[in-house]
């Protein structure tokens, strides 16, 4: 994903800099090229050593031993003005209050200056200096900028206070870079609508109705849009799995709820692809109390729900992309393409339950991506590199419809 990334790490002198070196691990293994930058203070934590066998690159701590090539090699300059993402983590109160303030008197501050690409901000420190006025005063300052600040978590922290000030997760750290870095921004100031998930139709208050969905497509999708800059809003079902970083997350049960949040996101969206797994029936009735085993069979009586799929259709607006899924037993091809021009569907992605590899609680896909114009076969995948060529077809869509 980050193959021919420069990505930058900027760690300081907070107790969480041994953290680090998981996120330049991590990023290493992800392809990417990997530098690191330490304040004298973040050695006294984790040791340049440390950095320089995982990323196999020098690790800068000081700004006259630079030791350039040549004269117009000068590392502090380049380090930053090449960079396609920095990441400073833990970011103390210091650095925070010199970036804020336009003051360069280290290695680290000297090369996030100059630089160009997208900056990252994870403060991390004891909650009554996070609380202070002058620290807050100063993150709203570097947001101004458009530096990118990713929020503290909270809990007990090293100094022995409960409260927020925590270094999130590697994985968030990670995650926040694939969002600046991953991907061209070619979905920048589109409005993505996503639907993933199953739905759950109450029986009685203690049983449903659902069906084998994980959300790992839609999720997929929507993490993938987030990652070419799309304003992505994702309505699920419930699922096992963490929402994508940049997402609005709207949590549904029922195929009724599906279909009122789906419907009114749509209603500003740029792309609606729908790849939750809806229930076409739900019951008639929901019992107010538990339904009691008896003696003999038991009928319930179902009836349909709404058809999210058809009512976009029939409400598409000019230039609006409206994708479906259809996951289907037999006659697979056939099927799709009568639900394609039956929902007036810009594309439906064909997913066979048959193929191994594909279908329900699998990372990987097999998808025949049907338009107007034809179809596309995809050879098995995983399901994020099966959402990025999704959204590749969608922009060929829309470039085509301009």
């Amino acid at each position: 994903m980050l193959e021919g990334k420069k990505i930058l790490l900027g760690v300081t002198g907070g107790i969480a800099a041994y953290k680090m070196a998981n996120v330049a691990s991590m990023l290493t293994k992800l392809h990417a090229e990997v530098h690191v930058v330490m304040t004298e203070n973040a050695a006294h934590f984790i040791t340049p050593q440390t950095f320089e066998v995982l990323t196999k690159n020098k690790v800068y701590m000081d700004t006259f031993d630079e030791a350039p090539d040549d004269a117009a090699h000068v590392p502090h300059i380049s380090l930053g003005t090449g960079a396609d993402c920095i990441l400073i983590a833990p970011a103390t109160a210091n650095v925070i209050g010199k970036l804020a303030n336009g003051i360069a008197d280290d290695m680290l501050t000297t090369t996030v200056l100059p630089a160009r690409c997208p900056i990252l901000i994870c403060p991390s420190m004891n909650v009554f200096m996070l609380e202070n006025p002058i620290v807050q005063d100063n993150i709203a300052k570097l947001k101004r900028f458009g530096y990118h600040i990713i929020e503290p978590d909270e809990g007990y922290l090293a100094c022995g206070y409960d409260g927020k000030g925590k270094l999130p997760k590697e994985e968030l750290l990670v995650e926040a870079i694939l969002l600046q870095a991953a991907h061209e921004h070619d979905l920048e100031g589109k409005s993505v609508v996503v639907s993933a998930g199953p739905t759950e139709e109450p029986l009685d208050p203690i049983r449903v109705i659902t069906n084998h969905s994980s959300g790992k497509m839609g999720y997929a999708l929507a993490k993938a849009a987030a990652c070419r800059g799309a304003k992505v809003t994702l309505v699920s079902g419930p699922t096992a799995l963490e929402v994508p970083l940049g997402v609005d997350h709207r949590g549904i049960h029922t195929a009724e709820e599906m279909y009122q949040e789906v419907t009114s996101a749509a209603e500003t969206a740029d792309i609606v692809v729908m790849a939750a797994a809806v229930a076409d029936y739900t019951p008639a009735e929901v019992a107010d109390q538990k339904i009691k085993k008896k003696e003999g069979d038991l009928s319930i009586p179902l009836k349909r729900t709404k058809d999210i799929l058809l009512s976009l259709g029939e409400n598409k607006r000019k230039g609006q992309i409206i994708c479906g899924f259809s996951m289907e037993t037999e006659n697979l091809l056939e099927n799709s393409q009568a639900k394609l021009t039956k929902k007036n569907a810009d594309m439906i992605c064909a997913n066979s339950l048959t193929q191994e590899g594909a279908g329900y609680r699998v990372d990987t896909n097999i998808l025949t991506l049907i338009t107007k114009d034809g179809m596309n076969q995809l050879p098995l995948m995983s399901k994020r590199e099966a959402a990025d060529r999704i959204f590749d077809q969608i922009l060929f869509l829309m470039d085509k419809n301009a």
